[in-house]
């Protein structure tokens, strides 16, 4: 990469932020029977490895030296926390939002550090100061970025970031890195890498694609930026990524390969596809393409690649954002032309600026409002892109997608962190969270709002919700009737079908309708032809004042293609506060999985407990773990879409001689099992 700056700030991150680890010890296997006396708890992390031959000396504080070579599933004793359930969704894609976005061109790939390389917390943390991705729906394909000489070179990406990727259709790489030798790399550790046995075979291809499908993402990228190589381990690196493709394609992962070593086995960042890379393109699935490129070697790139039977867009253009954001220089043009076709696709490196670059305090407000402007641009309304704005979002260039596929779907807006956790409207935790595996799949369009008025604010807001840690929140003088725009699905209506809205006006006088279509709007950038349909009497739906609205889909039938509400103050042009909490779509009583099987504490020491289970029967959005106090209070501890979780920090209430744990299974449309319950002695 050549950006020895960007380097020093990596790996001097990756220090900083490590997290003391409690003393390491194994815990019961996940099916075993529980011992008569658990094993001590310890906190698990997301995994990470060197190729084979570790480092000299020891590691570091909150370091654990791994070698790939002897991993395996069976005597991994954190696969249960660290493996992701859901499945890569299929999606699809609606016609754009706006006339400058185009389908089936430009791609975006993101590399994203979303931790530390060590002391990256497998299930979330107690804090809501998190990168919290929400905008899936430009993404292509996202890269668990990381790694250092000093704690490993080989990431897989932990379970909550692939369970949100999936969910919205994202397919997730782990990062193999080969640092520079200016920041530790040693070349031994590539010939670890690509070393072949006596069959000729390389034995670590296999155990990353073995990795891979235990942990449940979809393959590898591969940076190899060691150098000192030779042609010699040039041609095993080839041979080497011609296997692992083969092998990875066999499960339906991914290769990208990183523009840094050439066939030479040197590394010199070539800023293009050319004759010195390009036998390890055709080796790969795509390249990302080092950012030293030009407008002419992009252009001689995109050529080179349909010369070779490729496609132009699986060469990511790297766009490094990690300093400045949407403040970065970028040539648009020479990527994504306005007036010609897009020439390749986006690769941003470290879009996690938009959390990053705040000061300390940062609110998850704050971090959303600069995340909505990197992803949609200056407008902040995909239906209307500003095309004054110098950074040119990808809303601007790219159409979004959308998973919303079948019936029954669910949605109470949940971004995966917040300062408290919320179950029907009432506040059942107070301790600030992230679990970016509980985010709901998400409205694509943030926010796309149709008014012949005044344009409301909208936004997702952290100070009160619904379930999980936060709402939609539209607020302004409404002095014409708003339209937000909530999905773009492809749903069968049926004549049971049905769509809930749990909603509360916070202040002004508001009439709520849902805006449903059953079609696609005739051209890009025009609305959805909504038919608005009134909300009946509204019912009490639980604390704060929260309604629940049931509205019959009466007289429309076949697919509905988008879904949003209309707006109308009914006391003129006053201000407004009405916030959404949580929409359904379903054909009648909501299905509820049976309970998990078999709940089991699998180790503890004092408060902090492993705990597993086998999985329920039936659709399962996420278990949730409660705590039931003394005076029979229900406190939420967390959530989890994996069989099994870690809670830490549990001290006896007055008088308590065990604490009384509940475990549900929460179903697509959030009705909950009957609980099954563990007690911990004290």
């Amino acid at each position: 990469m050549n950006r020895p700056t960007r380097r020093a700030v990596l790996l001097a991150g990756a220090a900083a932020a490590l997290l003391p680890a409690p003393p390491a010890a194994a815990a019961a296997p996940t099916e075993a029977a529980p011992a008569a006396e658990p094993a001590p708890a310890s906190q698990p992390y997301a995994s990470y490895w060197y190729p084979d031959s570790l480092p000299a000396g020891t590691p570091g504080p909150g370091v654990t030296w791994r070698s790939l070579s002897t991993w395996s599933a069976a005597t991994d004793p954190d696969l249960a926390l660290n493996a992701s359930t859901v499945p890569l969704a299929r999606r699809f894609t609606p016609t754009p939002a706006n006339t400058t976005a185009r389908a089936g061109q430009a791609r975006v790939q993101a590399l994203v550090s979303f931790g530390p390389t060590s002391g990256n917390p497998s299930q979330g943390s107690a804090t809501a100061d998190y990168y919290a991705l929400t905008h899936w729906a430009y993404l292509d394909e996202l890269v668990f970025w990381g790694g250092s000489a000093g704690e490993g070179l080989i990431l897989a990406p932990n379970a909550p970031v692939v369970d949100a990727a999936h969910r919205h259709g994202v397919p997730v790489l782990g990062n193999v890195f080969l640092p520079p030798v200016a920041y530790g790399g040693q070349l031994r550790w590539t010939r670890d890498l690509v070393r072949r046995d006596a069959s000729g075979r390389h034995p670590l291809a296999a155990q990353l694609v073995a990795v891979a499908a235990a942990y449940g993402f979809d393959g590898w990228f591969l940076n190899a930026e060691t150098g000192g190589g030779d042609s010699a381990l040039g041609a095993d690196m080839l041979g080497f990524v011609t296997e692992l493709r083969t092998l990875a394609a066999a499960r339906g992962h991914r290769v990208t390969w990183y523009d840094a070593m050439t066939v030479d086995g040197q590394v010199a960042w070539q800023g293009a596809l050319d004759d010195r890379n390009q036998d390890f393109f055709q080796a790969a699935d795509d390249m990302f393409v080092d950012f030293r490129w030009s407008a002419e070697s992009l252009a001689s790139s995109a050529r080179t690649a349909e010369q070779l039977g490729r496609d132009r867009y699986e060469l990511w253009a790297g766009v490094d954002v990690e300093s400045s954001g949407t403040g970065t220089v970028v040539d648009w043009d020479a990527i994504v032309p306005s007036d010609a076709p897009h020439v390749t696709s986006i690769g941003f490196y470290r879009p996690e600026w938009t959390r990053d670059h705040l000061p300390a305090g940062r609110t998850p407000e704050d971090f959303h409002a600069a995340d909505d402007r990197f992803w949609t641009g200056r407008s902040l309304d995909p239906s209307r892109p500003d095309t004054g704005d110098v950074w040119r979002a990808p809303a601007v260039s790219v159409a979004d997608r959308s998973t919303v596929t079948a019936v029954p779907f669910a949605s109470v807006f949940n971004t995966g962190h917040g300062l408290r956790w919320y179950e029907d409207g009432e506040v059942t935790s107070d301790t600030p969270w992230n679990q970016l595996g509980l985010q709901d799949r998400l409205p694509s369009r943030r926010w796309a709002v149709r008014t012949e008025g005044r344009r409301p604010a909208v936004r997702l807001d952290f100070a009160d919700a619904w379930r999980g840690g936060n709402s939609v929140l539209v607020e302004g003088e409404l002095d014409r009737p708003a339209v937000v725009d909530l999905y773009a699905t492809r749903l069968t209506a049926g004549p049971h079908t049905v769509v809930e809205l749990t909603h509360r006006a916070d202040s002004g006088d508001v009439r709520v309708e849902l805006a449903v279509a059953t079609a696609e709007p005739e051209a890009a950038g025009q609305a959805p032809p909504y038919t608005y349909l009134p909300l009946p009497k509204v019912r009490a739906a639980g604390h704060g004042g929260w309604r629940t609205s049931t509205v019959r889909l009466t007289g429309l039938s076949g697919t509905l293609h988008a879904l949003g509400v209309r707006l109308t103050s009914l006391a003129g042009s006053v201000p407004v506060r009405w916030r959404l909490g949580g929409l359904a779509v379903h054909d009648g009583e909501a299905a509820t999985p049976s309970a998990p099987v078999r709940p089991r504490i699998t180790a503890a020491r004092g408060g902090d407990l492993r705990l597993a289970w086998r999985p329920s029967r039936g659709a399962v959005r996420h278990y949730t773990l409660h705590r039931v106090l003394p005076d029979g209070a229900r406190r939420f501890l967390a959530a989890t879409c994996q069989h099994a979780c870690f809670v830490a920090g549990l001290t006896p209430a007055p008088g308590e001689r065990a604490a009384r744990l509940e475990l549900r299974a929460v179903g697509e449309l959030y009705t909950s099992s009957a609980p099954v319950t563990l007690t911990h002695p004290w």
